[in-house]
């Protein structure tokens, strides 16, 4: 999941004053070898951030071959040639620290979150993932199962969960967002040892990443260390592949049923709109609170305290790099018609496009991105990604001290404009989510 997609999920619950973000200093430069370093110092406390971010995400995969991004999140944990096998993380815990990874269509993040002593530990450790990660057959065949179970649990096993990639491959037909990045296993399970190794080559590589680190450290120290670890490293050779297919607009309304393994009935409507570097997509995000950005919010005051129709029901933009989806769901109350709540979103769908949103809604929409975007630079980890994120996206990392001033120029008339000119009923994707059972009923 992208961080302005969590930034917004975080803000759905209540409407808060806004406040002022401290400047956040940071210098950054760039090695031989192309890898770009950002760092940020604060002894506010004694931890430090190490983070990497690799862009490279679901939609640098073809055809045929999907999920290796999200595969290789997993995969460079194995350990290297001077990390046993499944030591990595035994290596960080017994060092005080933390470490994870995401992986999304636009990118490959991994992190460790260390006390500020052991920045060299962190250093070293990213490094023998850039250069010296174990790939072989032992590796693959234990992560394959990994990655199975993941799917299971959180895919198969999960009500609802399929609604993104039944959403994406509707909505994207011909830019490789028409998959999300857990991929197909059986493209993993095809895939030869070679292939991964080609997927590493290119991809992994500095030139094609962003060192980015947070907290309480000596820079010149931290640049000594880095040069040490990375700057030996070769860049990469082969060309880095970049999508850059146009995905076409929807020319018709798409409906279709999925059968899940639910109890209640639900619908899932995806409008396409701009990438998240595009004015556009600020507002978007501001229109989202409007909609659903807490109890008071219109979705929620009409369907669930007004009328009691629904269970849940929200909206929100999944912004990514070259397109993204806007996203309107709803569950309704048991008992209560799912056609009537459809009915029900197109009616506030169309309301805002009709109609200006009031002034107190603007601002509590407005007051609800500045604090979210402020929370989001609450910890080193935060910091560290946000200039990663900020660098590697929009080409100019001191957005994290000015962001804020882009939702602050979209207006109420920009919000209109844009739920005009991308949430055409017309023009959408809908599914309809039914009980499985209700599948054999059907076919009888």
């Amino acid at each position: 999941m992208n961080r302005k997609l969590l930034l917004l999920l975080g803000v759905l619950i209540m409407s808060v004053p806004s406040y002022a973000q401290r400047e956040i200093e940071f210098t950054e430069f760039d090695l031989d070898n192309g890898l770009h370093v950002i760092l940020h110092e604060d002894h506010s406390t004694p931890i430090v951030a190490v983070t990497v971010l690799y862009h490279v995400g679901s939609k640098n995969e073809m055809p045929g071959r999907t999920g290796f991004a999200h595969f290789f999140e997993h995969l460079l944990f194995e350990g290297s040639e001077n990390i046993d096998r499944g030591e990595f993380l035994e290596i960080v815990k017994s060092n005080g620290g933390v470490l994870n990874a995401n992986t999304t269509q636009d990118r490959t993040f991994y992190f460790e979150l260390l006390p500020s002593n052991q920045l060299e530990l962190g250093l070293w450790l990213e490094s023998e993932r850039m250069l010296h990660a174990k790939i072989d057959q032992e590796g693959l065949e234990t992560q394959r199962e990994v990655v199975k179970e993941e799917k299971r649990q959180n895919y198969d096993n999960q009500p609802y969960a399929s609604f993104r990639g039944e959403l994406f491959s509707r909505s994207f037909t011909e830019h490789p967002y028409n998959w999300i990045p857990i991929g197909s296993l059986e493209d993993i399970k095809k895939a030869e040892l070679s292939e991964f190794m080609d997927f590493y080559k290119t991809f992994y590589v500095p030139n094609n990443a962003t060192l980015s680190i947070a907290g309480d450290f000596d820079p010149k120290e931290a640049k000594a260390l880095i040069a040490k670890y990375f700057s030996d490293i070769p860049k990469g050779t082969q060309e880095i592949p970049r999508p850059d297919i146009i995905e076409p607009p929807l020319t018709a309304e798409i409906v279709d049923t999925v059968y899940d393994n639910i109890q209640i009935p639900a619908v899932f409507m995806a409008y396409g709109m701009p990438g998240e570097t595009d004015s556009d997509a600020y507002a978007m995000q501001l229109l989202t609170q409007v909609l659903s950005g807490g109890a008071s919010a219109r979705l929620q005051s009409r369907f669930i305290d007004q009328e009691e129709m629904a269970l849940s029901v929200a909206s929100f933009p999944y912004v990514l790099e070259d397109a993204g989806i806007f996203i309107l769901l709803g569950l309704p109350q048991i008992g209560k018609s799912l056609d009537s709540l459809i009915i029900g979103l197109d009616e506030e769908t169309t309301r805002v496009k009709n109609e200006l949103i009031t002034e107190r809604e603007y601002e509590k929409a407005l007051n609800q991105i500045e604090s979210s975007f402020i929370q989001s630079n609450g910890s080193m980890s935060g910091i560290a990604e946000s200039l990663a994120n900020y660098h590697v996206y929009y080409g100019d990392a001191n957005l994290i001290n000015n962001e804020i001033e882009r939702y602050r120029s979209v207006t109420r008339e920009d919000i209109q404009r844009v739920a005009q000119k991308y949430l055409d009923l017309e023009k959408r994707v809908k599914l309809i989510y039914l009980p499985k059972d209700q599948a054999q009923s059907s076919a009888q």
